[in-house]
């Protein structure tokens, strides 16, 4: 049975500002990272124990993009939380002190 995702408030205006970013830069790619983030939240529901990097927050990186998805797991509930979407070039401890 897959998990159900839930998208915290700040992480929908990490994923925003990263659609924003690449519209600028060429139109068409904020939309092409976001469908690469879809699939990549798919994944994350049908199986969602990737990586543990910090405590209980796992982390899957967006390819092709420097981004990674920052979650955590409620498995009695089969939710998942997804906590941020950063870019890999920022200090990952900084969205913990959001």
């Amino acid at each position: 049975m897959p998990y159900d995702i839930f998208i915290e408030p700040l992480a929908l205006q990490d994923i925003q500002k990263a659609i924003d970013y690449y519209d600028e830069q060429q139109i068409g790619l904020g939309d092409a990272f976001e469908e690469i983030l879809d699939n990549h939240f798919t994944s994350i529901e049908i199986n969602p124990f990737f990586q543990i990097r910090y405590d209980d927050v796992h982390c899957l990186p967006v390819k092709k993009y420097p981004y990674m998805i920052h979650y955590t797991i409620n498995e009695a509930d089969k939710i998942v939380t997804i906590k941020a979407v950063f870019n890999t070039s920022k200090d990952p401890q900084n969205w913990k002190n959001r």
